[in-house]
C-alpha cells in the first residue's frame, strides 16, 4: 500500500512540474528524498503497527506537504513579488523592488520617506530634490560612527529656514534595494534636524527618478 502511494505521488508531481525533473541531478535528488520518506514511513508503520486506514491518512498528509513544498518552490519568484508589493503598501519607506527599479508611496503628508543602507547601517531619509547634497542629521552621523567634534562645519547652505552650516563628508555607499551608489558627496548638518535628507548628490547619479501621482520611482543604472 505504501509503495503504491509513493509511486502515485511521484507520477502526480512529475506531471504537474515536469521541469523540476529535467536534469539527472534533480531526478536523483527526488529519488533520494522519496527513499528516505519511504524508510521513515515504513519504520513508523512497523513500530506502531498502524492499520491500513492510518497508513492512508498519513500518506495523504505527506502528499499534501509535498504538494505545498513543490508549489511554493515553483512559484517562489511570484510569491517574492507579492511579498514586496505587500511590504511596499504596509511599510512605504521599505519600497517595492520591480526589476532595477524601487518604488515608494508617499506618506500621508505627501512626502517620500526612504529607508537606505549607508555604509551598511539602515537610515531613513526624506527625499528632497531641493537639497544639493545628501544631508545627515547629527544623530544619523553618530550612528555611522562619525566623531562630530572632529568635523569642520564650514560649508554654507541656503535653505528655506535661512543659512545653515554643514560639515562636508564622503559616504562610501548608499544602497536602496538593488541600487548602490558609491562615494556619495554629503554633509553633516550643524544643527539638529528631524530627518536626514536624500538630496541631489545621490539622486542625480541614478539612471533616473520620477514622481507620478503619489509614487516615487528610482531607477538603477545598468
Amino acid at each position: 500500500m505504501g509503495a503504491v502511494g509513493l509511486g502515485a505521488l511521484i507520477v502526480w508531481l512529475a506531471s504537474l512540474f515536469p521541469e523540476t525533473l529535467e536534469s539527472d541531478e534533480a531526478q536523483m535528488g527526488l529519488l533520494h528524498s522519496v527513499l528516505v520518506l519511504a524508510l521513515v514511513s515504513s519504520g513508523l508503520a512497523a513500530h506502531r503497527k498502524l492499520r491500513p486506514g492510518h497508513v492512508l491518512r498519513n500518506a495523504a498528509i505527506w502528499l499534501a506537504i509535498a504538494s505545498v513544498l513543490f508549489i511554493g518552490y515553483s512559484y517562489r519568484h511570484d510569491l517574492g513579488a507579492v511579498k514586496d508589493r505587500v511590504v511596499g503598501e504596509l511599510l512605504p519607506h521599505q519600497g517595492e523592488v520591480v526589476g532595477a527599479e524601487v518604488r515608494f508611496r508617499a506618506s500621508d503628508n505627501g512626502h517620500f520617506v526612504i529607508q537606505a543602507k549607508v555604509n551598511g547601517t539602515p537610515l531613513r531619509f526624506l527625499v528632497d530634490t531641493g537639497a544639493s547634497d545628501v544631508t545627515l542629521s547629527p544623530g544619523d552621523a553618530r550612528r555611522l560612527g562619525m566623531d562630530l567634534e572632529n568635523l569642520k562645519f564650514n560649508r554654507r547652505y541656503a535653505t528655506a529656514n535661512g543659512t545653515v552650516f554643514g560639515a562636508p563628508v564622503r559616504l562610501d555607499e548608499i544602497r536602496i534595494g538593488p541600487i548602490a551608489i558609491r562615494k556619495v558627496r554629503a554633509s553633516v548638518n550643524g544643527a539638529d534636524m528631524g530627518r536626514s535628507l536624500l538630496g541631489m548628490s545621490f539622486l542625480e547619479r541614478l539612471d533616473g527618478f520620477s514622481i507620478s501621482k503619489d509614487i516615487l520611482t528610482l531607477r538603477a543604472k545598468n
